[in-house]
């Protein structure tokens, strides 16, 4: 790699969280430090860097992605939801509130995408089984709970909606 490609800067326009967002950025530059760094959206976490721990987990379009493989430069158009967006609107407050009572935020440092990974699996599948819940999260690693929490707080989830009848 030259050090003209390094320093290679693409124009990018966006939606981030529901906001038009036009900015230079490195053709390089992840989008995960874009998100962080240039628009100073920390909710998502950097940790593994190689698409593996979910920390970074954020929608694209309305897909969850992992941040830290998806380039910035590549979104020009595109739609981006972090967990401060999802959270923002109200959308995952029943999930943030049965993490809450089923302590599964322990550190909090995988809790974003677990939280948006869960809100994922939830809109798709509204009744998951214990084992899909387990299945579903899987690609998010956590330190802390050792993950028993976590799909409990899930599954409460998806039971209190199914009881009042769909989201909440």
């Amino acid at each position: 790699m030259t050090a003209a490609t390094a320093t290679t800067e693409c124009l990018v326009t966006l939606i981030v969280n529901g906001e038009r967002v036009a900015r230079g950025v490195p053709a390089r530059q992840h989008l995960i430090d874009f998100l962080r760094l240039d628009l100073g959206l920390m909710g998502s976490h950097a940790g593994c860097e190689h698409g593996v721990c979910g920390a970074c987990t954020v929608r694209v379009d309305g897909a969850i992605v992992r941040g830290c493989l998806v380039l910035a430069a590549s979104l020009d158009g595109r739609t981006v939801e972090t967990i401060e967006g999802v959270s923002d609107t109200g959308e995952i407050r029943d999930l943030q509130d049965a993490f809450i009572a089923a302590n599964a935020a322990q550190c909090g440092f995988c809790t974003p995408g677990m939280l948006i990974t869960a809100a994922d699996l939830l809109n798709c599948n509204p009744a998951p089984t214990r084992e899909a819940i387990r299945e579903t999260i899987s690609g998010n690693y956590c330190r802390c709970t050792g993950y028993q929490a976590i799909v409990d707080a899930i599954e409460a989830t998806a039971k209190a909606r199914a009881a009042v009848g769909g989201k909440s």
